[in-house]
């Protein structure tokens, strides 16, 4: 793993990508870039599609980096960039799990990875985690087939499963903070 200067880690919300993203930054000394910090303002305002695909291509396009999040628009020029592309790949019951224990856990506390927003729960929201399965990571799934045998793809199904690979390549649990 040491030889790896860029990870794209995708996934649906509730997988815990912001939390892989963090342990593998200490781990390999990386800097994170989380998608959803580049994408909101305080109080959850918008940046601007335009503007929000031009700071995530000017990151990636750095030599060091881990890049949570999946905004489909510029992911093929991530996973081009990329030295590993992982992507959490979760039941639906998983994610919905994983968005409301972490609803319960922060309500009202600023996210750290997105500056400014207290953690929230909203409709939208909840309805594109419960569709994810069947829209998002389907494209992922097809972008990703692109990139098999010219890219390292790590995908996993389950906590239980990415647990055992990081334990393998590093010794210790994943941090849950």
């Amino acid at each position: 793993m040491n030889d790896i200067k860029r990870i794209a880690i995708l996934g649906g919300p509730g997988t815990g990508k912001s939390t892989l993203a963090k342990n593998l930054g200490k781990e390999l000394n990386l800097p994170i870039y989380h998608l959803d910090g580049i994408n909101f303002l305080e109080n959850w305002k918008e940046v601007g599609k335009e503007k929000r695909d031009k700071i995530i291509l000017e990151k990636a396009s750095q030599d060091k980096w881990i890049i949570e999040g999946t905004y489909k628009k510029t992911l093929k020029f991530r996973l081009e960039r990329c030295d590993i592309a992982i992507f959490l790949d979760y039941s639906t019951f998983a994610k919905i799990k994983g968005i409301v224990k972490r609803y319960i856990k922060n309500k009202g506390k600023i996210k750290e990875e997105v500056p400014g927003c207290k953690e929230r729960l909203e409709y939208n929201f909840f309805k594109y985690t419960l569709n994810f399965n069947k829209k998002v990571a389907k494209e992922i799934k097809n972008m990703l087939t692109e990139f098999y045998g010219k890219k390292k793809i790590l995908i996993f199904k389950n906590k239980k499963e990415l647990n055992k690979w990081y334990m393998i390549k590093f010794n210790k649990k994943i941090s849950l903070n």
